[in-house]
C-alpha cells in the first residue's frame, strides 16, 4: 500500500451556509472549525488546506449558556500604552456579533500559516442575507 499525499490542486472545495440562529457559540464554532480544516473529508491531511468555505448568517441570534453572556470578558490590546480593552459577550452581540463567532472559531484553529489561511475561508454576517449567492452554497445543519 502507498500513502497518498493530497496536493492543493486536487482538492475540490464546496461552499456551505450555516444558520447560527439558536445555536450555542462553542459547539457551533467547533463544528465550523472542523469543516474549515477539512476533517469531514476522507482525504484529510493535517498539513494541507483541504477544507471548505463557510458562510455564517444570523450571527446576532447566537446563544451562550450559563452566565457567560454577562460574566465572561474578552480582552484585547490596541497597541498603545494603557490600551487594554475589555468587553462582555452581551456588549459584543450588540456592537459586532460577527467578531464573537470569529474569535471563537479562531481559537479552535492552528496558530500558524495554515490556520491563517483556513480562517480566510470563514465569512460571518448579521441577518439572513449574504453576498455569496453566485457560489451556490449548500445549507449545512450543524446544530
Amino acid at each position: 500500500m502507498k500513502t497518498v499525499f493530497v496536493k492543493k490542486e486536487d482538492v475540490q472545495r464546496k461552499w456551505y451556509v450555516v444558520d447560527a440562529e439558536g445555536a450555542t457559540l462553542g459547539r457551533l464554532a467547533a463544528r465550523i472549525a472542523s469543516y474549515l480544516r477539512g476533517k469531514h473529508k476522507p482525504i484529510f491531511t493535517p498539513n494541507v488546506d483541504i477544507g471548505d468555505f463557510i458562510i455564517v448568517i444570523n450571527a446576532e441570534k447566537i446563544k451562550l449558556t450559563g452566565k457567560k453572556l454577562t460574566e465572561k470578558v474578552y480582552y484585547w490590546h490596541t497597541g498603545y500604552r494603557g490600551g487594554l480593552k475589555a468587553a462582555t459577550p452581551k456588549e459584543l452581540l450588540e456592537k459586532s456579533p460577527e467578531r464573537l463567532i470569529k474569535d471563537a472559531v479562531w481559537g479552535m484553529l492552528p496558530k500558524n500559516r495554515l490556520g491563517r489561511q483556513l480562517f480566510k475561508k470563514l465569512r460571518v454576517y448579521r441577518g439572513a442575507e449574504h453576498p455569496h449567492s453566485a457560489q451556490k452554497p449548500e445549507k449545512l445543519e450543524l446544530k
